[in-house]
C-alpha cells in the first residue's frame, strides 16, 4: 500500500487542530517521500489554501483561544512567530493580550498560589513562575501585589 498523499498527510494534520502554511510546509517537508518534492509540497498546500482549508488568521485564532488563559503576551506571542503567523497578524494579537495581561496574570497566579507571598523568597518564587509563564515583571507584580493595583493598564 502506498503512503497517503501530501495532500491527505497536511489534512490529517488540519483535522487535530488549525496549523498555518508555514507549520504544514515544515511538517510534510520533514517526511518527504522518495517520489516528492518541494514543488508538490507548494501544490498541495495551494490547494488546500484556495480550497478554504488553511488560514492564516484562524490558526491564529485558535493558538490564541489554546493558549492565552494559561500564558503571557510574551509567549504566545513566541508561538505565533514560531508557527509563520504573518506580522500583521501578530500585531492584532498583541493587542488583544495586552489588552487582558493583568487579568490573565492574576488568574494564573490565582490558581497556583491563591495566597499572597509570606515573605521575600515567597514573593520571587511567585514572580519567577509568572514570568517563565511569559508575563512581564510589571505584571507579575501587579498581579501579585494587592487589589489597589486594579486601575493599573499595560
Amino acid at each position: 500500500m502506498p503512503p497517503p498523499s501530501l495532500k491527505a498527510r497536511a489534512l490529517r494534520l488540519l483535522a487535530l487542530r488549525e496549523h498555518t502554511r508555514a507549520e504544514l510546509h515544515s511538517k510534510l517537508a520533514r517526511k518527504l517521500g522518495e517520489d516528492e518534492s518541494e514543488a508538490d509540497i507548494t501544490r498541495a498546500l495551494d490547494a488546500l489554501e484556495q480550497a478554504g482549508l488553511i488560514n492564516e488568521a484562524r490558526a491564529a485564532e485558535s493558538l490564541l483561544h489554546r493558549r492565552a488563559a494559561r500564558f503571557g503576551s510574551a509567549r504566545v506571542l513566541r508561538e505565533l512567530r514560531e508557527q509563520g503567523t504573518p506580522e500583521p497578524l501578530i500585531e492584532q494579537a498583541a493587542d488583544t493580550l495586552r489588552a487582558t495581561e493583568l487579568e490573565r496574570a492574576r488568574a494564573v497566579w490565582q490558581r497556583k498560589f491563591g495566597i499572597p507571598p509570606g515573605d521575600a523568597q515567597e514573593r520571587a518564587r511567585q514572580m519567577r513562575f509568572l514570568a517563565a509563564r511569559g508575563f512581564s515583571f510589571e505584571v507579575a507584580r501587579r498581579a501579585i501585589g494587592s487589589s489597589a493595583d486594579d486601575d493599573w493598564q499595560p
